[in-house]
């Protein structure tokens, strides 16, 4: 999901950065970002939680 990686990159964060923030694992935000794995709810909204965006936007593609 490239709204995940483009926040994460805004905040000069790697994936180990994020993953600790968001109590998800690094190996999972790697998935995520890549489309490999749909992030669940819960994942979801700790991701959102840890960047400072709503889930519903995270969810979102960013238009092309």
């Amino acid at each position: 999901m490239t709204r995940i990686r483009d926040e994460r990159k805004r905040r000069g964060w790697n994936q180990t950065d994020l993953a600790y923030f968001a109590r998800v694992s690094q190996a999972e935000i790697s998935r995520i970002e890549s489309g490999k794995l749909k992030p669940s709810p819960g994942q979801l909204e700790r991701l959102g939680r840890a960047l400072g965006v709503r889930p519903d936007e995270l969810a979102k593609e960013n238009p092309a």
